[in-house]
């Protein structure tokens, strides 16, 4: 299997209100960026539609390493999830969210790692980049 690191971060102005998501999906040397948004919506949706694009951008089974500086994300995919879908997901926020990131996962195998968030990791700040940039189009045609 393809080993990718799947890099992403969002962003919500207002949290809620317009918001954005940067993802860089890297395999050896070569990188993909994507990017979008929501006219009005939060962080952590962001935060978690950022992964999920990236992987269903992905065209075959792969090993990813989610790299966020989200700990919703990150012990989302690594301890709650499967608690959550015992519970049908009871009591749990973006459940439609972490549904679409069950289905678009379901060929891969992931592992999530969490690393501070703007302290100078420089995928981390491009994806916070484009994070703000879809955010600030959303903002702008309100």
């Amino acid at each position: 299997m393809k080993q990718i690191a799947l890099f992403s971060d969002g962003s919500a102005l207002g949290n809620p209100g317009p918001g954005g998501y940067g993802t860089i999906l890297r395999y050896n040397a070569k990188e993909r960026l994507l990017s979008g948004g929501e006219p009005h919506t939060t962080n952590n949706r962001m935060e978690l539609l950022g992964v999920i694009e990236g992987l269903r951008a992905l065209k075959e089974p792969c090993e990813v390493e989610v790299i966020s500086d989200s700990s919703y994300v990150v012990k989302g995919i690594n301890e709650w999830l499967a608690n959550w879908v015992k519970r049908d997901f009871k009591k749990v926020k973006n459940p439609d969210l972490w549904r679409e990131y069950i289905r678009v996962s379901a060929e891969h195998s992931v592992v999530a790692i969490w690393i501070k968030g703007h302290a100078g990791h420089k995928e981390n700040e491009r994806c916070d980049d484009m994070a703000r940039t879809e955010a600030e189009k959303f903002k702008a045609n309100l």
